[in-house]
């Protein structure tokens, strides 16, 4: 037990040392082709969310992409509104995540980290920065990995299953504790995933697991509310962003829910398919229904946080 929670804490430390190493490396390179390159991926709103939910299908992780887009508005590399437009397409990439579980992420994180620290070596200034943004965007996803390793025992745990149980029957109660459990083991599919099984299974109606996934969408923030601590004004507004886009979304469909539940129920037979399709549906329509007004979006975070 306390191996694992050790492990736990090292690894939370691990993440923000990445966190501060890449936003080192990419204060160096704010004035170099590093930032007009990423200024023109994310020039416009539907390209940054087009970015943000490929990269995410890709890497796996909404959390991670969140984290990184708070470290690149942080370093000055993106304005606050091109994060934005990340964050909204990393929560609808994050939904074809489970589709996505065989894709080997070593193979894009250790040629990185390997990668980075050559270029540190080289002691030039210019490649020293960006092997630097290297090794911590290699440093963010490894902590992560092994955060998730270490809070494995708690998400296999009987309470953790018998938590789910007891909440599955009470929408309300299920929404709040899948937030609660997504921040604790820092997973919204581990969470949302053990819900589609006790679905599946006849242990918990399917309200209930719906109920469990949007609040596991919420819990998630906590990621990037992490990633924001301690750095400039612009990227706290995108951890706030991030954190308002979900549960506001959340806030419209719980009066939904009953209804929402039946729209899903007409997608699939299988409880376990219907849970996906309804996770997906949210993060989906939550993005669509913002993609219009992204600009005034990130006018209200910024009124709602002011820079100074």
């Amino acid at each position: 037990m306390w191996t694992h929670a050790i492990a736990t804490i090292l690894s939370i430390v691990a993440f923000l040392g990445g966190l501060r190493v890449m936003r080192s490396g990419l204060t160096g390179l704010a004035e170099g082709t590093l930032t007009k390159w990423l200024q023109r991926l994310v020039a416009t709103p539907s390209r940054g969310i087009l970015t943000g939910a490929f990269a995410t299908a890709i890497l796996q992780s909404s959390a991670a992409l969140t984290a990184i887009a708070v470290g690149l508005v942080a370093a000055g590399s993106i304005t606050f509104p091109s994060g934005l437009a990340v964050v909204l397409g990393a929560n609808v990439g994050s939904t074809i995540t489970p589709q996505l579980l065989n894709l080997n992420l070593w193979g894009i994180v250790l040629p990185a980290l390997v990668a980075g620290i050559i270029l540190v070596c080289t002691r030039k200034p210019k490649l020293g920065r960006l092997g630097e943004g290297l090794v911590g965007f290699a440093c963010i996803f490894i902590s992560l990995q092994a955060l998730k390793t270490s809070l494995e025992p708690l998400a296999a745990s009987h309470w953790f299953h018998m938590a789910l149980l007891h909440a599955g029957a009470r929408p309300l109660l299920a929404l709040a504790i899948g937030c609660g459990l997504s921040a604790i083991v820092q997973s919204s599919t581990a969470t949302t995933l053990i819900a589609m099984a006790l679905a599946a299974d006849g242990l918990i109606p399917v309200v209930g697991g719906i109920a469990i996934a949007l609040g596991a969408n919420v819990g998630t923030c906590l990621t990037s509310v992490i990633a924001a601590i301690g750095t400039i004004r612009p990227a706290q507004q995108v951890a706030l962003a991030h954190v308002l886009l979900n549960v506001l979304g959340v806030v419209v469909f719980v009066p939904l829910l009953q209804p929402f539940t039946h729209v899903m129920s007409m997608t699939a037979e299988d409880p376990a398919q219907q849970i996906a399709n309804a996770n997906t549906a949210f993060n989906l329509l939550c993005t669509l229904i913002v993609w219009p007004f992204t600009r005034q979006f990130a006018s209200l975070v910024e009124r709602l946080l002011p820079a100074h």
